[in-house]
């Protein structure tokens, strides 16, 4: 399937005031009058911190979105470095934090609304809509549809927003400024409450900082991201901090606080108040702009973030598809739309800032503990054209400080965010993960490292890696006899756009606790092993991912590697003594299991899949050999003879046909013969490169008494054999007497 890509077509200032229009909107027309409420005066520093708490965080978003300037933002970089767990985390709560969000703006928007016009509120039986939330359901219909028909067009309508609103609120601080009386400042910290109302309304204001981060949101659409990301999100934090500043301490200062507090339109009174009637409306129509502008903003980000997330796979591929007319991701838009319809419905404001701030608390702290990855794991294509000052304590402090803030929200509120995060991660487990291919750079880190790190960290990692990517697993012990191994098992991930998974088993005596030769053993040899692997592996461009493994077995540990790290399929070389005779497996695996994954075992006399043998009787284990066929033909354009033997020439030709033709090999060369299987075989054998055979379906009992005709192909013939056993349930009856 081809990937989607989106056009490059928001410039340096479109991208600054996507951040500048989401954050001005809430800051400044919305909250001020809960905020002086709880606060007084003490509310302009809670606006002041939380510009600061957020700047750490832009600090952070910069220097990722320069190195990864993908669609998703946030929830991309935390995915990415985390892994698709947290990526689920990021993903819902910043699709679902933006949707509060949006329907917090719009219901702003509708309160400014009904200032000026009476709307009526709507009787459904039981239920009724204020005309708030019936103007503010209409406005989120209406930029629901401007982001459908392209992010062109909502670039353009962020610009003239924005332009006006900055005008409007400069003229009102000066009117402010020269009407200002410092001592109704004092005391900034009210002497009834002290500080403690600080951290809570900076967490309930928190919502007026979303906007930066939802640039690198639309980072694939930004023209030289490089050099304008970094700068549209920083400055637009700086710039919205300093606006905050001057219009609330200037408001504050003005009129007396009485005025603000609970007043959900208090700039358009402190306006009428100060400047006139002229004032008044132009304010009036600032708070319309900027709410509506903020919805816009946030509108375009969350869709964007649910189709990242669809392109990962952790929600439906189907959210990926691009209107063939506008170019937008018109599916995720639509069910964005829905969520923000129904929050307006169901929450108040208060209800809708708060959960919108603290969602995306949680995926802020997130995102500088995905820097600090990043940095840490260092991978070859994290190459940022911005860092981070003062590393690593501007992460570290962003993120102490986006998580601890949090707890001075409701309690209810606390625990909407707790569910948010419980319900991600149920989410993954449970759809996303037999889905999901991507292993995050911390996983592969700690799997790469497992030999160094403690079990419990390499268990962690391994049991939230993702299982829908196709992972095929060598086992390398051997530096002469790897090459050949790797090249096989490579060409299968790469033909199923996996990932190769090497596994070098360290075998201690029974007597040696393991942690003890951990703690004492070389790996200097065994790094070497597998590094040799990793060029092999990266000289075919497949994904490696390596481990090392100490156990008191050998054999046997291999089969539990594979089962460990999630293998599909493991391919592993013939040992003198392997498996039970014409099985992969030993004797007493045979009895207790049934191999959870596919297992190729090659007998190599040198790996060359140019001509290929595939005899069939039919069986279950002959399926593998086609597939496997088919993919070499595909990948090394292999020449394939399928060989069936049978009394009944004429009935075999019909069966090896049909056979042929459901496993998308009809064009490959049809051989049906009559006699002895064993010797045909092998007379077919000698004008063959590689001799693909299906495990023996006979029991055990008998195969140990006298043998099978596996392994005397296996040891007759000339060319390298590989033999094929597919996964699937056997009961003990069948495995003991076939």
């Amino acid at each position: 399937m081809t990937d989607e890509e989106l056009a490059k077509d928001l410039g340096p200032l479109a991208a600054l005031t996507i951040g500048i229009g989401t954050m001005i909107g809430a800051g400044i027309f919305v909250l001020p009058g809960a905020a002086v409420a709880q606060a007084g005066p003490l509310a302009a520093v809670a606006f002041i911190l939380g510009g600061v708490i957020a700047l750490l965080t832009a600090a952070s978003a910069s220097e990722l979105g320069t190195a990864m300037p993908k669609s998703g933002g946030a929830y991309y970089y935390i995915n990415h470095a985390l892994g698709p767990l947290f990526g689920s985390v990021a993903g819902w709560g910043n699709w679902m934090g933006l949707a509060f969000a949006s329907a917090f703006y719009m219901t702003g928007f509708g309160q400014y609304v009904v200032t000026f016009l009476d709307v009526p509120s709507l009787s459904l039986g039981v239920v009724t809509i204020s005309g708030v939330k019936l103007v503010a359901l209409a406005g989120g219909l209406l930029f629901v549809f401007i982001n459908y028909v392209g992010a062109k067009e909502t670039g353009t309508l962020q610009n003239v927003i924005v332009i006006i609103l900055l005008g409007i609120l400069a003229v009102f601080t000066v009117f402010g400024l020269l009407n200002a009386d410092i001592s109704k400042l004092r005391p900034i910290v009210p002497p009834d409450k002290g500080v403690s109302p600080l951290l809570p309304v900076t967490g309930l204001i928190f919502v007026s900082y979303l906007g930066f981060v939802q640039i690198t949101s639309v980072a694939e659409e930004i023209k030289d991201p490089g050099r304008n990301l970094p700068r549209a999100v920083l400055g637009s934090v700086i710039i919205v901090t300093a606006v905050y500043a001057l219009v609330l301490v200037t408001v504050l200062a003005a009129v007396d606080n009485s005025l603000v507090a609970n007043n959900d339109t208090a700039v358009v009174d402190v306006a009428r108040l100060l400047i006139g009637p002229v004032g008044a409306i132009a304010m009036l129509i600032g708070g319309l702009l900027a709410t509506a502008s903020s919805a816009n903003a946030s509108i375009l980000a969350s869709s964007r973030i649910n189709f990242a997330m669809g392109r990962d796979r952790l929600v439906s591929t189907e959210l990926n598809e691009i209107h063939p007319r506008f170019g937008t991701p018109y599916r995720s838009i639509a069910i964005t739309g829905g969520f923000i319809l129904l929050f307006i419905l169901l929450a108040d404001v208060n209800t809708l800032a708060s959960a919108g701030s603290v969602l995306h608390l949680i995926i802020y702290g997130l995102l500088n503990v995905a820097l600090i990855v990043m940095r840490v794991a260092d991978p070859e294509d994290y190459q940022p054209d911005y860092t981070v000052p003062f590393y690593p304590i501007t992460p570290i402090v962003g993120a102490i400080t986006s998580f601890a803030l949090i707890a001075f929200f409701a309690d209810t509120i606390v625990l909407l965010a707790l569910g948010f995060v419980v319900f991600a991660m149920l989410w993954y487990a449970v759809y996303a993960r037999g889905k999901a291919t991507k292993t995050g750079i911390l996983a592969k880190t700690v799997l790469q490292r497992s030999e160094k790190l403690p079990d419990a960290a390499v268990s962690a990692a391994t049991s939230v890696q993702p299982d829908g990517g196709y992972r095929v697993l060598v086992p390398l012990a051997n530096p002469e006899s790897q090459r050949d191994l790797v090249q096989l098992a490579g060409s299968l991930a790469k033909n199923r756009g996996g990932t190769l998974v090497g596994v070098h088993i360290v075998q201690v005596p029974d007597q040696t606790a393991l942690a003890s030769a951990k703690a004492e053993y070389d790996f200097s040899e065994a790094d070497q092993l597998l590094e040799s692997a990793r060029e092999s592996a990266q000289a075919m461009d497949v994904p490696f991912e390596t481990h090392t493994v100490l156990s008191h077995r050998s054999f046997e540990e291999v089969f539990d590697a594979a089962e460990t790290y999630n293998a599909d399929l493991m391919v592993m070389g013939w040992g003198p003594t392997h498996g039970s005779p014409g099985r992969a497996e030993s004797a007493l695996d045979e009895i207790t299991s049934s191999l959870p994954y596919d297992v190729l075992v090659l007998k190599d006399r040198g790996f060359d899949p140019s001509d290929i043998l595939v005899p069939t009787a039919g069986g279950p284990d002959s399926d593998l050999s086609a597939s496997i066929a088919h993919a070499f033909r595909e990948v090394y354009d292999s020449n394939i003879t399928l060989l069936h033997v049978a009394d009944d020439v004429q009935a075999g030709e019909s069966f090896l046909s049909e056979w042929a033709a459901e496993r998308n090999l009809a064009d490959a060369n049809l051989a049906v013969e009559s006699g002895d299987v064993e010797h045909i075989i092998e007379s077919y054998a000698a004008d063959s490169s590689l001799v693909i055979i299906g495990a023996t379906e006979r029991g055990l009992l008998s195969r140990l008494l006298s043998g099978t005709l596996v392994m005397d192909v296996v040891d007759d013939v000339s060319c390298s054999v590989l033999l094929a056993e597919q996964t699937r349930q056997r009961k003990l009856r069948e495995r003991l007497f076939g």
